[in-house]
C-alpha cells in the first residue's frame, strides 16, 4: 500500500480533490489529507476524515510532540497537491513553510505531484509561470491545467483536470526518465472526407496513444498530443492539438516535433484520400452502380521525421498488421528510419480495446514481445525501451 498525502488549497475546486480521494482510498492506498486553513472554508475537516478514514493534519501545532511538520512528508511515498493555488506554487517554488502543508513539501522527499488550479490571467502571469519552471527543474511534476469553465461564467485554461485523470498519472510517477525531456505523441485515426457527410477512416479510438501521453507526463515530460478524432477525455498534464485529416495530423506533428527529444507516431493515419471531395452529399445512381471514386496516396508522416530526424532524437513508429506482421514491420522499420517499431499482429485485438499484446523491434535488430496487458502498462514498456534509446544516445554523444 502507497502512502499517499493529498494536500488541498483553498479554491472552489477543492470539492473535486473528494473524488480524487475516493479514487485512491478505493485502489488501496492510505491517504492523509492535508488541506490549508482557506481549503475548509470549501470542504470541513469531517467530509476528509470520514473519506479518508483518518485524522486529518490541518495545523503544525496540532500533536506537536509528534512532529507533525516533518513526520508527515517523510512517512509519505507520495504526495499530490490538488487544487494547487497561484500561492501555493509560489511558496512552494521559494521553499516558503508558514503552515502544515508548505511544512510537509519541504520534507517530502517522494515525488510530489502539482494539479493547478486558478483563472487563466493567474496561470499565464509571468510569476506563475516562472514557479512552475522552477518546481518541474526540481523535478516536481505541475500538470498543465485544463481548458474549461471557471469560477463565474469565465471560460480558459487554468480549471484542474477531471480527478479519474489526475489519478491516473499520480499513481504512475513513480517511473522516471523523461524530466525536461520534450515529447510529442500522436493517437487516434485520421478521417478523409469524400463529401460533407462520409469519410475514409479507421477504427483506431486513440486509447494506447493516450495511455502513452499520460505515463510520459508522469514521468515529467513536457508533452504535445497530436490527437486525430478521440472522443476520450482528456488526460492530465499535457498540451492537446485536435486535428481531422492526414495533412492535419502532418502539419501539426512536423511543426512539434522540432524540439522534441522523442516522438512516438500511435496515430493511425489514412494511407489513402479522395482525389475530389464532393461538394454535396453524394447520391446513389438510378443504375444502383456508385461513381468510382479515385485515390491518391497521403504523405508518409513517420518516414517524412524519421528523414529530418536531428542527432539525439529517437522516433518510435507504429504497425498495426493483419498478416506477415514482423516482415512488414521490418520493412517498415526500415524505411521510416524509425529506432523503434511497435507491432500490432491482428487488428480485431486491439482498436478499441482496453489491453494491447506488442512486439518491439530495434533499429538494432532487439526484440521484445509483450502478451496482453493493459494499454497503460504497454506505454510503460514502450517508454522504459524509448528512454533507453535515449540514453544510448547521449552516452554516445548524440545531444538529446
Amino acid at each position: 500500500m502507497t502512502e499517499v498525502v493529498l494536500g488541498v488549497c483553498g479554491g472552489i475546486a477543492a470539492y473535486k480533490a473528494c473524488e480524487l480521494l475516493r479514487l485512491f482510498t478505493e485502489s488501496g492506498h492510505g491517504v492523509r489529507v492535508v488541506p490549508t486553513a482557506s481549503a475548509l472554508k470549501f470542504v470541513g475537516e469531517p467530509t476528509w476524515a470520514a473519506l479518508s478514514g483518518r485524522p486529518v493534519a490541518t495545523e503544525v501545532w496540532d500533536d506537536a510532540h509528534e512532529v507533525p511538520h516533518v513526520r508527515i512528508g517523510r512517512a509519505a511515498d507520495l504526495v499530490v497537491v490538488a487544487p494547487a493555488t497561484a500561492d501555493l506554487l509560489a511558496k512552494a517554488a521559494h521553499g516558503i513553510a508558514d503552515d502544515l502543508l508548505t511544512n510537509t513539501l519541504l520534507t517530502a522527499t517522494c515525488p510530489i505531484v502539482y494539479a493547478p488550479a486558478m483563472h487563466t490571467e493567474m496561470w499565464e502571469n509571468p510569476a506563475t509561470r516562472a514557479n512552475v519552471a522552477t518546481l518541474r527543474e526540481r523535478g516536481a511534476i505541475v500538470i498543465e491545467p485544463a481548458v474549461g469553465r471557471l469560477t463565474g461564467a469565465d471560460t480558459g485554461k487554468g480549471r484542474l483536470p477531471e480527478p479519474a485523470a489526475i489519478f491516473e498519472l499520480a499513481v504512475r510517477v513513480h517511473r522516471k526518465g523523461l524530466a525536461g525531456r520534450r515529447v510529442v505523441i500522436t493517437a487516434g485515426g485520421t478521417r478523409e472526407p469524400l463529401d460533407p457527410v462520409r469519410f475514409i477512416g479507421n477504427r483506431s479510438s486513440g486509447k494506447q496513444g493516450y495511455a502513452l501521453a499520460t505515463a510520459a507526463a508522469a514521468r515529467g515530460a513536457s508533452v504535445t498530443l497530436i490527437a486525430a478524432n478521440v472522443t476520450l477525455p482528456d488526460p492530465a498534464g499535457v498540451d492537446i492539438v485536435r486535428v481531422g485529416t492526414t495533412e492535419e495530423l502532418r502539419a501539426a506533428t512536423v511543426k512539434a516535433a522540432g524540439e522534441a527529444d522523442l516522438i512516438v507516431m500511435a496515430a493511425a493515419p489514412a494511407d489513402f484520400r479522395p482525389a475530389v471531395v464532393a461538394t454535396q452529399k453524394i447520391k446513389k445512381t438510378d443504375s444502383g452502380t456508385p461513381e468510382a471514386i479515385t485515390l491518391v496516396t497521403n504523405p508518409d508522416i513517420a518516414a517524412e521525421l524519421g528523414a529530418g530526424k536531428r542527432p539525439g532524437q529517437v522516433l518510435v513508429a507504429f504497425a498495426a498488421e493483419t498478416h506477415d506482421a514482423l516482415e512488414h514491420a521490418r520493412a517498415k522499420l526500415t524505411k521510416k528510419r524509425a529506432d523503434l517499431i511497435v507491432v500490432n499482429d491482428g487488428v480485431d485485438r486491439v482498436f478499441g480495446a482496453d489491453h494491447n499484446e506488442v512486439t518491439l523491434l530495434g533499429a538494432d535488430g532487439s526484440m521484445a514481445e509483450y502478451g496482453q496487458l493493459p494499454k497503460a502498462d504497454v506505454a510503460d514498456m514502450i517508454l522504459d525501451h524509448a528512454i533507453a534509446l535515449l540514453e544510448r544516445q547521449v552516452g554516445s554523444g548524440g545531444t538529446a
